[in-house]
């Protein structure tokens, strides 16, 4: 001990001997402190202070910066990816073809109130599509055609053809009735089915279609659910536009084509010419090498039916048409409408299954339970099997006609289903009116002519002939009047219509509809709302067509109305009074008609000199407006003076040039500005 303490007071006698007196060194003190105090054994040098400088400029204002929104990520949809669900598939398999991870699945189906223990569990059909419809993509269900029964059934045969080459009355040869002279002006307006029991025993289902221009949309849905089309064609007219058409559809839906040659009986009928026509389309026929049979019919006088009715069985049996009979049933929309008493009905033909009465069904967006079946003679029965054209009711609302019919197995499974796909097809019109409504780039820098809105409320007696209107109001819009349908529905006018045209200026259209009551019709006479009501699509077309062209604004065009030649000058000199002096053209008109309110162009060796205003017109010293072709007259143009004879000068005046409205013959019309 006593070394240790000798050795620690040496140690610090010797630190305080190298110490100023007073001066007690801190050991904690960094060595910028110590620069500080002037010592400088540790080489350090405090930074000089500097002089403090007022910054110019800080009273203004601060400089405003674009906003960078924060980049948060929101759950993508694909509105354009339509993913395929079957019955049976896992969760791993559905997450492969949405993009979407397990888990992510796993909580769209705890939240609608699926359990699933394990992603390798198999799913039905309706679940994979609510949790693939909550994703954001499209669905379509892929059927088994797997059953524990499967027998033949009857071919499912659309006729299709152009307006008035004998569709109709074809069928009704064949069904021995007449349903073409209950259609309103002789041409068909609907899509109708129906079953024909041939002379051999037989039947087939049979689809006719419009074959006027407006209703395309039917024709392809005729040919989406049939197995053979006949193609109908007029010995005496031959292929026509929608003749085209429905071989593109029959083309598009892979469906195979039998041409029917109609009207062979007539004087003018050239069968030959038809079929030569149908080879340079492209359709092969049989008498040319190809396997499309080609019969020539009558249907009025009902010859070659039974060339018609082999050629068909022939056609289904290489066909090999079957499906099952057992399962829930797969059925396609063909037309609906809205009964007053009964309430929403759908005209389905069933693909594949049995559809029974008091089944849980959803069409589209709307679902419902069936009370009742009824077949295409209006007899009630309690099941419809494949291939068999029914009337349902029962919905809940009104679809569209083309949905399918799915049968589900209780009704909040039916539900869940029509408030998904309700959300999901007001999505996809949200977005596509948004989409339609942000201009290019191209459309926002080119000047855009004026343009007049003509808003159009439209019923029609079932929902294809909805359509089929609608589409064809459509495609008379124009450059100058944009044709707005604000409303459509299936059934009579009613009070709440005029209460929609009255608040929007609507005009309501009605096809195929019963005249509304007397105090409707006052009402609306007395809002001074236009009522249109037609029951033949030529004559509703033509209408609107000339109610657009009258209310277009129409362009204003510069047009030559007159054309006079100077034959003498005369100068009258000027006062103070009086003013300067002026140089009258003395003309004779030798076109049309010259007005002083209208502009002059001088024309010198067919050379434009000057264009001006008129000035002054006078004839035998009387100021006057006009001047005939033959007359001779005084002519004063405005600023110019030096007038030559020989020179000729044009009047000029602006007119309103309206739109025209052409129908052609095939029946499609458009508006030519």
């Amino acid at each position: 001990m006593p070394d240790l303490i000798s050795h620690t007071s040496v140690g610090v006698a010797s630190f305080f001997s190298g110490t100023k007196e007073g001066d007690i060194r801190c050991f904690h003190a960094s060595p910028e402190v110590w620069a500080r105090r002037g010592d400088e054994a540790f080489g350090l040098k405090a930074p000089k202070k500097e002089k403090y400088v007022r910054k110019e400029g800080r009273n203004q204002p601060p400089v405003e910066a674009r906003y960078v929104p924060r980049n948060v990520k929101a759950p993508k949809s694909n509105p354009d990816k339509t993913v395929e669900v079957f019955e049976g598939m896992t969760l791993v398999e559905l997450a492969k073809r949405t993009g979407k991870s397990v888990s992510s699945l796993q909580d769209i189906l705890t939240n609608v109130g699926e359990k699933v223990e394990s992603e390798f569990e198999p799913l039905s059909m309706d679940t994979a599509e609510l949790a693939a419809m909550e994703v954001g993509v499209n669905v379509k269900r892929l059927h088994s055609a797997e059953g524990t029964e499967i027998v033949p059934r009857p071919p499912v045969v659309t006729v299709m053809g152009h307006v008035d080459h004998g569709k109709t009355s074809l069928l009704d040869a064949l069904r021995q009735t007449s349903v073409a002279a209950r259609e309103a002006g002789g041409i068909t307006q609907h899509l109708g089915a129906f079953v024909v029991v041939m002379p051999s025993g037989a039947s087939i289902t049979f689809l006719d279609t419009p074959g006027h221009a407006a209703f395309s949309a039917m024709r392809a849905r005729g040919a989406a659910v049939t197995d053979i089309v006949v193609l109908v064609v007029a010995a005496d007219d031959g292929v026509m536009p929608q003749t085209l058409e429905a071989m593109s559809h029959a083309k598009a839906a892979n469906v195979p084509i039998v041409v029917a040659i109609n009207k062979c009986d007539k004087p003018g009928a050239n069968p030959e010419k038809v079929k030569l026509q149908l080879a340079s389309e492209g359709l092969m026929l049989e008498e040319m090498g190809g396997d499309i049979q080609v019969i020539e019919v009558s249907a009025l006088q009902k010859t070659g039916l039974d060339n018609l009715e082999e050629a068909l069985l022939l056609q289904a049996e290489m066909m090999d048409l079957k499906a099952r009979i057992d399962g829930p049933a797969q059925a396609y929309v063909v037309e609906a409408r809205l009964d007053k008493g009964r309430g929403p009905l759908i005209t389905t033909i069933v693909k594949a299954g049995t559809l029974t009465c008091g089944q849980y069904v959803v069409v589209g967006s709307e679902w419902g339970r069936i009370r009742a079946i009824k077949d295409m003679v209006g007899r009630l029965t309690q099941r419809a099997t494949p291939a068999m054209p029914v009337e349902i009711e029962g919905l809940r609302g009104l679809p569209m006609a083309g949905d399918d019919v799915i049968v589900v197995h209780s009704e909040e499974r039916a539900r869940m289903l029509s408030s998904g796909r309700t959300r999901k097809s007001e999505e996809d019109r949200l977005r596509r009116k948004l989409n339609e409504g942000i201009p290019s780039t191209l459309e926002s820098s080119e000047e855009v002519p004026q343009r007049v809105e003509m808003p159009i409320i439209v019923k029609a007696d079932v929902q294809g002939t909805v359509q089929a209107v609608t589409d064809a109001l459509r495609t008379l819009n124009s450059s100058q009047v944009l044709v707005n349908v604000v409303h459509v529905g299936v059934g009579p006018i009613s009070q709440s219509d005029v209460d929609l045209a009255q608040a929007c200026g609507a005009c309501i259209v009605g096809f195929n509809i019963k005249s509304p009551p007397t105090a409707l019709s006052q009402a609306a006479t007395r809002a001074s709302i236009k009522l249109i009501l037609h029951r033949v699509i030529y004559h509703l077309l033509e209408d609107i067509g000339n109610l657009i062209v009258e209310k277009a604004p129409g362009t204003f065009e510069t047009q030559v109305a007159g054309q006079a030649e100077v034959l003498n000058i005369f100068e009258v000199k000027g006062s103070k009074s009086k003013g300067p002096d002026v140089k009258i053209a003395g003309c004779r008109v030798v076109e049309g008609f010259v007005v002083r309110t209208g502009t002059m162009r001088l024309l010198r060796s067919g050379e434009v000199v000057f264009e001006g205003n008129c000035a002054s017109l006078k004839r035998e010293k009387q100021d006057v407006d006009t001047v005939k072709k033959g007359n001779e007259c005084g002519l004063v143009i405005s600023d110019w003076y030096d007038f030559q004879i020989g020179d000729v000068i044009q009047c000029l005046e602006q007119v309103v040039r309206k739109p025209k409205f052409i129908k052609s013959e095939s029946g499609a019309v458009r508006i030519e500005c």
